[in-house]
């Protein structure tokens, strides 16, 4: 299945690419995705969905499978709250949510989780 990202400080990217999967990174959110896909994001703010990820959203939902959302537990209850709003909104599930950029172990569990 497809990876689609968007990462901000590098973390979701350093994720991917411990995944070695084919993926395609979010710029601005014009991007365009004609298949099956997991999304990979960071939480913006306080448990937001980056601007970027919901312009991409509005053109490119019908292909989202799940999401994995990578965050702080610095902010409590909104720790990767993106994945809240995505699902609320797309009703795609969560798949993982990890903590910055993971450990070894996370990422192992997230390939498990999009495979």
């Amino acid at each position: 299945m497809k990876v689609v990202y968007a990462s901000r400080t590098g973390n979701v990217e350093s994720i991917v690419g411990k995944l070695g999967v084919d993926a395609l990174k979010i710029e601005n959110g014009s991007e365009t995705v004609g298949e099956d896909y997991v999304l990979f994001t960071y939480t913006d703010g306080y448990g937001e969905v980056p601007a970027e990820v919901t312009s991409f959203l509005a053109n490119n939902a019908e292909h989202l499978k799940g999401t994995v959302i990578s965050g702080s537990r610095n902010f409590g209850d909104a720790y990767c709250g993106a994945g809240k709003v995505i699902t609320e909104q797309y009703g795609a599930p969560v798949l993982y949510e990890v903590e910055d950029a993971g450990t070894d172990e996370d990422i192992e569990k997230i390939k498990a989780a999009i495979a």
